[in-house]
This record gives structure tokens, C-alpha cells and sequence, in this order.
């Protein structure tokens, strides 16, 4: 009997070790013998107001997951009591925390964005699967704080529109993964998505196209079928609030000068040429359009001739007061411009800007969107923001104190850091998630190859930098662009498992990276998503 006993004692001890598969790896994990016997009887205890904060959150989230309510109490615990404790504590890193579970307690200590940290490595300490016998939580320490300190994911609402429900769940996708920025594309050619009151067009006309593509590009035809939304300022005050009680800084992106006809087609004038209609391919345009002889929101996906025109001062008029309107709703210090993609056609025949050349000494149209860029950084700073754009605002000269997300591989972040500009990474190889994850990928996507492997692989520090030079790599992100996402369910089954990967690049030390070891605590995360309630991407496992 006595050793039978203690076969199955190795059996459970085993099994607890087997628990322990958090996602991202934290920096420092210690597993003891033993364990915590969960119950919905049991308290949580706090003291400092951020920790009542970050109590309410964890009660939240088991009652959501596990259906169990508990307590939450302002006092000292009884010595006899078994309890989970929240204590705040200044002397941690920023974002550092400590978990520790003990037969008697868990213990939380951090500051207020780690201990919100240690309550994601908590919960997946409960079991992936909600269940209704005794919860066994392994008795450890985990000593852990993030590798960069930018971790970011991205989701562009331009293309197509996504609710304010799903807007919140994908925020809370973002903590799970203990990442820290949600980059909101809100502005492109086929859709304006955000009230600006100033300017009442940009949603009741910019907001609205009168159809979509069909299929991939070049398309089969046109669905003609209306299409928009928008955000109210009130709605994304409320989910600005909802990613700010999460940790989690909203940067908003308005495309400038390029990637503006939504804009255009609200406001004629921003353009260089108003009087010219809308270009849209003939096996594209929807019946709705063809009655049209002026500008229109895109139907289609690409890149148009037709941007903001950059020898009006009117069109930084129309940009700054949009911005006034935005840095009261958007707390955090980045705003990102854009900067991607603008043609230059337009500029090249337009009197206005080639007067703008020659009064500002410009030798060509790259330096244009160079002063364009930095006219726009002015401002900004002026507000207190920091300029944020993609890697084509190097072309004629980077602005002074700009960011660069390098997208077009690593070189435009490498040649930023080399010049020591602040750089974050988000190269289309691998960290674009509208890229093809399998070889037998059965829906329409953009093209491209990025399968799990490859994300979990990605380096975010580029070998060519040297140690100094890579300090100026703040981090990297991920993006979602949304041509070939049409619902929900298609953007989760896009993001899921490559953002668990992500998160462990951005999050766990270099040196803990781990295949092997990623892939077997991958098969519990498998579990989790449905406890999540998200769509996922099955065919790896």
C-alpha cells in the first residue's frame, strides 16, 4: 500500500510539473514539491489602491474562466487563513514581478503593470480547461520581467471594420501575452474610422464605401455591397480606458500623405488635383460608383496616386486640427503618421507642390515627403507627442526625433539605429500575420510565408548593430492587416498560435528561447484558446 502511495505521490508530483506551462517563459522559475489547494472559499487580500485594482481584475477573470467568485478584502489576513496576497512594490523594475505559491498562499509583489504581469502567469497556473473538481496549483517562485520593453500588436480597422466588442477582446488578447501596445490603424483608402468633429465628412462619407473587391487582387469583379463604420470619441474613450486598466497604450495611426482617399473623398480640396474623379479599375468599381465623376472611397486594395497634396498649407490646417481632436482621446506619447506608400506622381505635375520645392529648397519629391514628415513631427512635439512612421520616412532625410517601424525587412531599422533613432521592429518576414501560416491554407490571404516556426526564430536585434547601437531597438510588434480578414473569427485564426510565439520573443531572455520546450507548452495553450473563447489555427499540432 505504502508504495503504492507513493507511486501515485510521483504521478502527481509529475503531473504538477506538467502544469506549468506559461507562455511567455518567464525570466526565473523555480518548481517545489507540493502544491495549493484552490478553493472558491479562499480570499484575496491588498493593500495599496493599485493592488485593489489589480485584485478586482483577478477576481474577474476566474469568474469568467472558472465560474468561482471571491472576496476581496482590505485588511491583514489571519495567520490560519489560506489566501491569495497582492502587494505592491516600488523596488521591483517597472514592469518586474514575483509569484510566489506557497501550500498556504500566493503571493503576488510588483509594481502595478507587474503585478498584472504575475496575475497572467497565475492564471495559467489554473488548468486550461474549466473544470469543476479541486484546482491544484503548483507550489513555485517566478522572478520574472519583460527583454524589451516594446511589445506591440497591431490591427488595421481601414480595410474592414471591427466592433467595439471585438476591439476589447483583442485588447485582452494583448495582456494575456503580457504585450503593451495596441497599435489601432485607423485611417486608410478604403474606409475613414474615426469621428472627428471638426470635420463631420470624414465619417458620413470618408466612413462608407459603396463596395468591396471580390477576391484576392486583382479581384473578380466587385460585391457592390455598402460598407463602413466608425468610432464615436466616446467609444474610444471607453476602450482607451479599457487597454489603459490593462497596461496597455493605444497608438492611434492617421496615413499621411499617402493612403489618404478616404480623406479625399470627404474633403475634395486635400487633394492636389479636385476636380479629377477617382481612379478604380473598371473589373473592380461597384454599379454605384461608375455614376460617379468625383472622388470616392477605394474599393479595391493598393497603392493610389491620388494623396494629400503637400503645397497647401490648408492640408496641414485640416491635419493638425484632426490631431488636436485626437491627442484628448489618446493619452499615451506616440502617434503614429504613416508615411508608407505615397506616390509621388501627383506631386511631380502639381504647381502647388513644386512651388513648395523651390521655396524650400527640395531637389525632389522624396525630400517633399521628408518636409511633409517633419512639418508634421513639429507639430507633434509641440503637443508633447513623439512621432512615430513607417521605414519610408527616411527617404530625403529623417525627422529629428522620429521613430521608425521598419516593415520592408530590417535595413530601414538598421540604418535608424546606426543614426541613433529609436527603432522598433516589425519586419513582413515573419511578424506580418496576414501572411500564409500553412502550405495548405484553405482561405484567401494577402500571400507570403510566416509559419509559427519562423515567428518564434525571429531575432528583433539585427546582427549588423553593434551592442551600443542596439539599444535603440525599443522592441518589435506584429501587424494585421485586414484585406483578406473579413470577420472575427478569421482575424483570432490568424493571430493564434504565431502571437503566443511573439509574445515569447518580445517577453522571455534570448538565452531561455527553447523550442522544443515552446512546442510542448504550446499543446496546454491549445487548450486554453477555447477557454479564451477564440478561433485558432489547428493544423500544427
Amino acid at each position: 500500500m505504502r508504495a503504492f502511495t507513493l507511486f501515485l505521490f510521483c504521478i502527481f508530483s509529475f503531473s504538477l510539473y506538467a502544469q506549468v506551462h506559461i507562455i511567455p517563459q518567464p525570466s526565473n522559475i523555480s518548481i517545489q514539491d507540493g502544491y495549493f489547494i484552490f478553493n472558491p472559499k479562499i480570499n484575496i487580500y491588498y493593500k495599496e489602491k493599485n493592488a485593489s485594482e489589480i485584485a478586482q481584475y483577478l477576481s474577474d477573470q476566474l469568474k469568467n474562466l472558472y465560474g468561482v467568485q471571491l472576496n476581496i478584502k482590505n485588511a491583514e489576513p489571519d495567520p490560519s487563513e489560506k489566501i491569495i496576497l497582492i502587494s505592491e512594490d516600488l523596488s521591483f523594475p517597472k514592469e518586474g514581478y514575483e509569484l510566489t505559491v506557497t501550500a498556504t498562499t500566493i503571493q503576488l509583489k510588483g509594481t502595478a503593470n507587474g503585478l498584472f504581469y504575475a496575475v497572467q502567469s497565475l492564471l495559467q497556473l489554473f488548468p486550461a480547461e474549466r473544470i469543476t473538481t479541486t484546482i491544484l496549483i503548483p507550489t513555485l517562485q517566478i522572478v520574472d520581467n519583460p527583454r524589451f520593453q516594446y511589445r506591440g500588436l497591431h490591427l488595421d480597422v481601414g480595410r474592414h471594420f471591427m466592433p467595439v466588442s471585438f476591439i476589447k477582446k483583442y485588447i485582452d488578447y494583448i495582456a494575456f501575452h503580457k504585450m503593451n501596445y495596441f497599435h489601432w490603424h485607423l485611417t486608410e483608402d478604403q474606409g475613414w474610422r474615426i469621428e472627428i468633429k471638426k470635420y463631420p465628412n470624414l465619417t458620413k462619407i470618408g466612413s462608407m464605401r459603396n463596395g468591396t473587391i471580390i477576391g484576392r487582387y486583382p479581384g473578380k469583379g466587385n460585391d457592390n455591397i455598402k460598407y463602413g463604420g466608425f468610432y464615436t470619441q466616446e467609444q474610444v474613450k471607453e476602450i482607451v480606458k479599457y487597454a489603459s486598466d490593462r497596461f496597455i497604450t493605444i497608438i492611434p495611426e492617421i496615413e499621411l500623405p499617402g493612403h489618404s482617399s478616404a480623406a479625399i473623398a470627404s474633403y475634395p480640396s486635400l487633394s492636389c488635383f479636385p476636380d479629377e474623379p477617382t481612379k478604380i479599375l473598371e473589373n473592380m468599381i461597384s454599379e454605384e460608383s461608375k455614376k460617379s465623376k468625383g472622388k470616392l472611397v477605394q474599393e479595391t486594395w493598393g497603392v493610389f496616386d491620388d494623396v494629400f497634396c503637400a503645397g497647401k498649407d490648408a492640408t496641414f490646417d485640416f491635419l493638425q486640427n484632426v490631431i488636436d481632436e485626437l491627442i484628448l482621446l489618446f493619452p499615451g506619447k506616440y502617434f503614429h503618421v504613416g508615411g508608407d506608400e505615397c506616390p509621388k506622381a501627383n506631386w511631380k505635375r502639381c504647381p502647388n507642390c513644386q512651388q513648395r520645392m523651390k521655396e524650400n529648397n527640395l531637389k525632389d519629391e522624396h525630400e517633399l515627403q521628408s518636409y511633409f514628415i517633419q512639418r508634421m513631427e513639429k507639430y507633434l512635439n509641440q503637443k508633447g507627442k513623439t512621432l512615430i512612421g513607417w521605414d519610408e520616412i527616411l527617404e530625403g532625410g529623417l525627422a529629428p526625433k522620429a521613430i521608425v517601424m521598419s516593415w520592408r525587412g530590417e535595413a530601414g531599422g538598421i540604418a535608424a539605429a546606426k543614426e541613433k533613432h529609436e527603432v522598433i521592429m516589425t519586419p513582413g518576414n515573419p511578424v506580418y500575420f496576414d501572411h500564409t501560416q500553412t502550405r495548405t491554407e484553405d482561405s484567401v490571404t494577402i500571400g507570403g510565408y510566416n509559419p509559427l516556426t519562423k515567428v518564434y526564430a525571429y531575432e528583433p536585434i539585427p546582427k549588423e548593430l553593434t551592442e551600443e547601437e542596439a539599444k535603440y531597438v525599443l522592441g518589435a510588434q506584429a501587424n494585421v492587416w485586414t484585406e483578406y480578414m473579413k470577420n472575427e473569427q478569421k482575424i483570432e485564426y490568424m493571430l493564434f498560435p504565431r502571437l503566443s510565439a511573439l509574445s515569447e520573443v518580445l517577453w522571455s531572455p534570448k538565452e531561455k528561447r527553447n523550442w522544443n520546450d515552446f512546442e510542448n507548452r504550446l499543446k496546454t495553450q491549445y487548450k486554453r484558446y477555447p477557454l479564451l473563447q477564440t478561433n485558432y489555427s489547428k493544423p500544427y499540432f
